[in-house]
């Protein structure tokens, strides 16, 4: 039989996580039409108390039997990485035979006073949280009692699951759009027996030939993967108070923009929608320093690039490579634009391909285990900030037949003195930046977001303005 196993990238995912205050995951806020609850018991150990009542389009009950329905009968989040024994190789997935939709689907009231803030804030309590090993590393959370009348869905997964393009990979198993009658039908077929010690030594065995037969071209990878992180000696990043040890808390703040107009507007000068969104965090971060009475003209950006794009929702797991450029934030706007294009052309052109870290897998396993990388982290000078952009669905969706008004982006990791980073998503002609900060380190968040929106209303036109309290 074919052995799943979790790739060189998912491993990589789970090490930096090692001696971390912070789960590594990925996620999304999906803003629904309003929605009414009939009250009654909670199957899910949410409350369920009376008098939720919102929009008519959509129904909490009805929603929890759709999205309990569709997220199992996605293989992937009905199943736990197992540990394969001694000489048998990387950990495989395997069918959690006590799988149980109520252990990660829950309702909840948003806390008081229902808006954008506290849906916001509710989301990073649930990415912080752990996400156990013993079972399928995932939760949802659909929120109702939202002061629109609209109703949320919070969707968290563990980093080792998915990447960001993994993810919209299940937003597609969600969807009305996504979903035919035989999906919704294998929901209680498990996809699999657990292999053999036998079969999974020999997949070993032979994963190991492979491994040996291609460190020729591994080694080839290397210099490129290290130039386009910056190299193994990098001049080391500004100081400045954004590189400062972080702390278990989390803060999403989030800022939009038209996305047709925000690229007509870089095409001008030659740059892409990504350049006019480094463009605009780069600017804003300048803006925050000098706020702070601080001086910091360029910054050093983690930039990750996918290396595919899943088919379906069975198509997941992690394959990034990332870019690190120095990036202006202060100047003329079309000039700055132009210079950024022409810095992640170049550092794309040095070369592509898996990160140093997935390349030498084993090697930086070994030492995130015994906490060398996150010593590192604690006291890295190689950048500043991580900007990630995820080209989302081009037109509206769809979920129990409720319209998809909005999808925020969500991303946690430990990333020890890296204060704040940002994940953008497009979607049905929308651009959404969610910074996530440390808000111990970043206590003004508020400017930061407010400098984003600026950056981003004086790059495009229709204005889309953030949202201030209000959803």
């Amino acid at each position: 039989m074919e052995v799943d196993r979790a790739s060189t990238n998912d491993l990589v995912m789970l090490a930096t996580e090692a001696d971390g205050q912070v789960p590594n995951s990925v996620g999304a806020v999906l803003l629904l039409s309003g929605g009414h609850d009939r009250g009654g018991a909670d199957r899910c150990g949410g409350d369920r108390g009376g008098g939720d009542r919102g929009g008519p389009n959509f129904d909490v009950d009805d929603g929890l039997r759709v999205i309990g329905s569709r997220i199992s009968g996605i293989p992937r989040l009905r199943q736990r990485l197992l540990r394969a024994p001694f000489g048998c190789g990387r950990p495989v997935w395997v069918d959690d035979p006590d799988f149980d939709i109520d252990r990660h689907l829950t309702h909840v009231r948003c806390p008081a006073p229902g808006d954008e803030d506290a849906l916001l804030r509710l989301a990073a309590s649930t990415c912080v949280a752990a996400l156990p090993s013993s079972r399928p590393r995932w939760v949802a959370v659909l929120v109702s009692g939202l002061d629109s009348g609209k109703v949320a869905l919070i969707l968290v997964l563990h980093h080792v699951l998915a990447d960001g393009i993994g993810g919209l990979a299940v937003l597609a198993g969600l969807v009305d759009e996504g979903v035919s009658p035989a999906y919704q039908d294998s929901n209680d077929q498990l996809c699999g027996r657990r292999p053999s010690v036998r079969e999974l030594f020999v997949d070993a065995m032979r994963s190991r030939w492979q491994a040996v037969r291609s460190l020729p071209a591994v080694l080839r990878q290397l210099p490129g993967s290290f130039r386009t992180t910056g190299g193994l000696h990098p001049p080391p990043a500004g100081d400045c108070s954004l590189l400062h040890r972080t702390g278990p808390s989390r803060r999403f703040a989030v800022a939009r923009t038209d996305l047709a107009a925000l690229h007509r507007v870089a095409a001008v000068q030659g740059a892409t929608v990504n350049d006019a969104l480094l463009g605009a965090v780069t600017a804003a971060l300048h803006q925050l320093l000098v706020h702070r009475r601080e001086t910091l003209d360029t910054f050093r950006v983690t930039v990750p690039v996918a290396g595919r794009q899943p088919k379906s929702a069975e198509d997941m797991g992690n394959d990034a490579s990332v870019l690190v450029v120095e990036l202006p934030g202060a100047g003329d706007l079309p000039e700055r634009l132009r210079q950024i294009s022409a810095t992640v052309r170049a550092a794309r052109a040095m070369g592509s391909g898996p990160s140093p870290a997935a390349l030498v897998g084993p090697v930086f396993r070994v030492l995130a285990r015994m906490g060398a990388y996150h010593r590192y982290l604690l006291r890295q000078r190689r950048f500043h900030t991580i900007v990630s952009n995820i080209r989302g669905p081009g037109r509206a969706l769809t979920l129990a037949g409720a319209r998809v008004e909005s999808i925020i982006p969500l991303a946690v990791t430990d990333l020890g003195n890296v204060t704040v980073t940002f994940i953008a998503l497009s979607y049905a002609g929308t651009l959404t930046v969610t910074a996530v900060a440390d808000p111990d380190q970043l206590p003004d968040l508020s400017v930061l977001i407010d400098a984003v929106q600026t950056e981003l209303d004086g790059l495009s036109a229709p204005r889309i303005h953030r949202s201030s309290g209000v959803i």
